[in-house]
């Protein structure tokens, strides 16, 4: 029988944790992952377990691709952990992609309608703004509200934003590739330590992605949605919405409007969350949350590893 710990919250991460090899070591160990893929690749007809361990037609980062890869791996470690562990969490979120996950672990969507449903998320990203015409930067140095303002001065008659913030003196920006570039030279210009392009196709959660959104919001209709077992965290408003409705919609501005990420994890910490796993490949979100609740424990899963350190931590 699980038991639910009221101070632990599990985040997913979501695109550019990818790396191809990630989760051969576990999958070596626990045939709960292969079997996870298994079924995704199932669902959409195409070997998605092949794409992340060996990717030998760089497909990977292709983010119709990308999408579904990172969700299979995400659930594949919870599935894992729920395997060996009765700790469960009280709280989720995810990043960007990430809440997909996290609302497929909190079993408010099923897998297969959530690798349904990414698949078709980027696919219609890419497909809403063409390759090059778009561009995505991260700022460092600069208070949130600079990084916006600078955005808005130097946008003109093309779309550029703050659209991840990610921790305290970490913003991302996206929109039309000059103006990213004219916001990157502003940012520098008043005092930004660092102002790099990442190498994208996309330009997520800005106001091109108002197309996207539109067309998602079709594949929402038909997509059934639960009230989450865990309290879970949406990236757009900082809330938890047990309306299947209010949940379809977050998903659907979660395209255009900014990654709260900051806002995110200091909700959860304020309700009395003092332990926060990062569960899917990499530790990206592990860094992150470290600088934003500095006195919580911070984990990360995602090989055999950091599973036996995280089953010690919870067991011991």
């Amino acid at each position: 029988m699980s038991r639910q710990s009221y101070n632990l919250a599990f985040v997913f991460p979501g695109q550019g944790s990818q790396s191809v090899g990630m989760l051969t070591g576990l999958a070596d160990c626990y045939p709960e992952v292969k079997h996870t893929f298994e079924r995704a690749s199932d669902t959409l007809g195409i070997d998605l377990w092949s794409i992340a361990a060996e990717d030998t037609h760089n497909q990977l980062d292709q983010t119709h691709n990308t999408q579904p890869v990172m969700l299979a791996a995400g659930v594949a470690v919870w599935n894992v952990w729920c395997k060996l562990s009765s700790v469960r969490p009280a709280w989720m979120a995810g990043h960007s992609l990430g809440e997909y996950t996290a609302l497929v672990c909190s079993e408010a969507m099923s897998f297969e309608d959530g690798i349904r449903l990414v698949a078709a998320r980027g696919r219609l990203m890419q497909e809403a703004v063409p390759e090059g015409v778009g561009a995505m930067a991260a700022i460092l140095g600069l208070d949130d509200h600079l990084v916006v303002n600078v955005c808005a001065e130097v946008a003109g008659s093309e779309v550029v934003s703050a659209v991840n913030f990610n921790t305290p003196g970490q913003v991302v920006i996206a929109g039309n590739a000059a103006a990213v570039e004219r916001a990157m030279v502003a940012a520098k210009k008043i005092g930004a330590k660092r102002a790099m392009p990442i190498p994208v196709s996309v330009p997520s959660h800005c106001a091109l992605m108002q197309p996207a959104a539109e067309k998602l919001a079709e594949y929402l209709l038909n997509t059934h949605i639960d009230t989450p077992k865990m309290t879970l965290i949406h990236n757009v408003d900082v809330a938890s919405h047990s309306a299947p409705d209010v949940i379809k919609n977050a998903l659907k501005e979660q395209l255009y409007k900014p990654v709260r990420w900051v806002d995110t994890i200091r909700f959860m910490h304020d309700q009395g969350v003092t332990c926060f796993v990062e569960c899917g490949p990499g530790k990206i979100l592990l860094g992150l949350n470290k600088r934003i609740a500095k006195d919580s424990e911070h984990l990360a899963l995602y090989d055999p590893e950091t599973l036996d350190k995280l089953l010690g931590h919870f067991n011991g």
